[in-house]
């Protein structure tokens, strides 16, 4: 990387800035997860290597700026993992992964302190994450301390109260109900243990596979979705279900 963004190396490795890599980066990243998801390790291999790189690329236009090298962020994160593992690395006790989950959240408060940074509890939770992403962790950061329903059913029941405030909405009303509807089904699948993400990932293949059903069929039959009618394409996409089984 340091050979393509000299002067004797590539164009278009030396144009580029922290902002212009930021896309490259976040696509890499659902590239990989797309892979992990289609179980495809070879492709994995690859798709982490494409990862690395952005990081590389990062380190190397900040190594030029001398605003820290590569090796700075190895230490960090060696530090980090050191740090916030006392039960591995120390002295420290931690039976399951909750109790882990929750001493790693007191010692980051802590170096936050430390930093005389004020430690809101959501404060560090990126406003630049997915939307599905950032409810995610906001919910359970707040459960952490006990800012939470009881149990399931009462979940359900909050989400039977949106489904009705939706179904009375108008206008610009619609927008924020309908956020609050998804917000409560984040929580909800905290309570199921199910990674709301990964669900709705698993959902859209799960369509994807059956619509192109749908389109194979409708070729075969020497149609395209738009010269069909919904009857015949809810019928092949019944069938779709039934193979499935």
């Amino acid at each position: 990387m340091a050979r393509l963004r000299s002067p004797e190396g590539c164009p278009w490795d030396r144009r580029q800035s922290f902002d212009s890599i930021k896309p490259y980066l976040l696509e890499e990243t659902y590239e990989a997860l797309d892979a992990i998801d289609a179980r495809n390790w070879r492709g994995l291999a690859e798709e982490l290597g494409d990862l690395m790189l952005e990081a590389v690329f990062f380190a190397q236009m900040a190594s030029e700026r001398k605003l820290f090298s590569i090796e700075d962020s190895l230490d960090a994160i060696n530090r980090k993992l050191e740090r916030r593992h006392p039960h591995v690395f120390g002295s420290g006790t931690a039976k399951t992964p909750e109790e882990v989950k929750l001493r790693w959240d007191e010692i980051k408060a802590q170096e936050k302190a430390e930093k005389n940074q004020v430690p809101e509890l959501l404060g560090s939770v990126p406003r630049s994450l997915p939307a599905l992403a950032e409810a995610t962790e906001l919910t359970s950061r707040a459960a952490g301390v006990g800012f939470d329903w009881p149990n399931a059913g009462q979940v359900l029941e909050k989400l039977d109260e949106e489904l009705k405030e939706l179904a009375r909405a108008r206008g610009d009303q619609l927008e924020g109900e309908f956020g609050d509807v998804l917000f409560v089904l984040v929580n909800l699948a905290r309570f199921l243990k199910v990674d709301p993400e990964q669900a709705l990932r698993r959902t859209n293949r799960k369509f994807r596979e059956r619509f192109g059903y749908v389109e194979r069929s409708l070729q075969a039959a020497g149609k395209t979705p738009a010269q069909a009618t919904l009857q015949e394409m809810d019928a092949l996409w019944n069938e779709a279900k039934r193979q499935e089984r």
